[in-house]
């Protein structure tokens, strides 16, 4: 296994215990991928890295399937799942309930309660279709078909549904994790995905941090017989030692760069030419008293959008999908300790944010952050006792998965959101034999479900029966 996210671990334990001998390659000197947490700023002040709430990886089928409580991993909820914010200080409220966010949005309940009552009720057999390729013979064809109508829709168009500048609003933020223009197709899909898993499952955080997600799954992987070695860079298919099976938790143009003639002609053509994303530009705050938020439901959120009505949102994806920056860019504001007091010192909080920005952005987006902040928190400036940036090169230099600061590695556009990084019914076979990508280049994309691993580890192993 050469990279050690969630992806490249839930990998990892599948092939360990289908009675394989796994090896985990890491390039840094830490594993976790995206799923890292440290003390940046103050001893016992606890930030996560990256992925820091877990909608779809708390209901995900690898972790009910593999039991990760037994190694400590512990999920924690805060009361309201997210809010988005007005300039008038009202704000779209999202809880778990679907009928608690129902009766919230007023005018706007009985379309939230149709859009999202059915499918979250059934959404544990749902998963079982959409948290994997999408071309293949459903196990629930109608509730997949109900589903999945409304995911072809452009945001945009969904969103004028609404009646209501807090429904729109609400929607759009939730749409917008996918970085894309919300007037192109399907970018419904990936909004609708989160919600629907958000009210099945809430908006949990990792005890601890995201890293206790990778510390469960080591633990694990420890006690199947599997073995981690840090610090180790491939860079050519030289470099791999011999196996039956060699899966890549990295990205499209990292695995044609290191398997090179090995790969088939149109394989490589595809990899290398995988369109890439937006970036992320992230700044971790250590704040005294928490964030002075104007809307009081925003104290009580783990996740706070910062966009402004949803014609704001719309025109701030559009503008970074160009290349160009926005004066008031989309930011995602994470209060994780709401839910994990642990990361807190005293009354000094963790704050966690990142604003989307043009892919390869040079920039400092720090203050449009913190201005965007005390646009609906008068007075957070003045609470900031520290903090801490990672520009979109020091993403990349972090995870070389994330090119540009493209933490969703790689833009998901139609094609590359429905096959992955190649047009294939096998969207982990490299076409090399023996050889796999695992990372959230594959379908069904990014989170810490660890379920582009669990399904390319299957792909191998069906292959290795063969």
């Amino acid at each position: 296994m050469v990279g050690s996210g969630p992806n490249g671990l839930a990998a990892a334990l599948t092939l360990a215990r289908a009675g394989l001998s796994v090896t985990v390659l890491e390039a840094a000197d830490e594993i976790g991928g995206g799923t890292r947490t440290s003390e940046a700023m103050l001893p016992g002040l606890l930030h996560d890295h990256c992925s820091a709430i877990h909608p779809i990886a708390v209901g995900s089928p690898f972790f009910n399937e593999f039991g990760l409580d037994r190694y400590g991993l512990q999920w924690r909820w805060t009361d309201i799942d997210c809010v988005h914010p007005l300039d008038d200080g009202s704000a779209g409220v999202l809880y778990r309930s679907v009928g608690d966010t129902a009766a919230a949005l007023g005018r706007d309940g009985s379309r939230w309660r149709a859009l999202f009552g059915r499918p979250s009720a059934h959404f544990d057999a749902l998963s079982e279709d959409i948290m994997g390729p999408l071309l293949r013979v459903p196990s629930h064809p109608l509730a997949l078909a109900r589903f999945g109508a409304p995911t072809v829709l452009p945001a945009a168009v969904l969103a004028r549904t609404f009646r209501t500048e807090a429904a729109r609003a609400l929607f759009g933020g939730v749409a917008a994790h996918a970085f894309r223009p919300l007037h192109l197709p399907m970018t419904s899909a990936i909004g609708l995905g989160i919600l629907t898993a958000g009210h099945r499952h809430g908006w949990a955080v990792a005890a601890g941090g995201s890293r206790a997600i990778t510390d469960a799954m080591t633990a694990h992987l420890a006690d199947l017989g599997g073995k981690i070695e840090v610090g180790v860079r491939v860079r050519s298919v030289s470099e791999l030692p011999a196996a039956d099976v060699t899966m890549f938790d990295l990205s499209p143009e990292a695995v044609a760069e290191i398997l090179g003639d090995r790969l088939p002609r149109r394989v490589s053509r595809a990899y290398r030419s995988f369109r890439r994303g937006p970036g992320a530009f992230k700044v971790d705050f250590a704040v005294e008293g928490g964030v002075p938020w104007t809307n009081p439901d925003a104290g009580r959120a783990g996740t706070v959008h910062l966009a402004g009505p949803f014609s704001e949102i719309a025109a701030t994806e559009r503008d970074i999908a160009a290349g160009r920056m926005p004066e008031r860019p989309f930011v995602l504001v994470g209060q994780q300790y709401l839910a994990d007091p642990q990361r807190s010192v005293g009354n000094t909080h963790p704050v966690w944010s990142y604003a989307h920005v043009p892919n390869g952005y040079t920039g400092d987006a720090t203050e449009a952050i913190v201005t965007q902040i005390e646009r609906f928190a008068p007075g957070f400036r003045d609470r900031i006792v520290g903090y801490t940036v990672r520009t979109t090169i020091a993403m990349a230099g972090y995870n070389t998965n994330y090119l540009g600061g493209d933490i969703m590695t790689g833009a998901k556009d139609i094609r590359q959101l429905t096959f992955g990084p190649r047009i294939t019914l096998s969207p982990y076979s490299t076409g090399a034999a023996g050889m796999y990508i695992c990372s959230a280049a594959t379908p069904p994309g990014p989170g810490a479900h660890g379920m582009c691993g669990y399904h390319a580890a299957h792909t191998a192993l069906t292959e290795l029966d063969r």
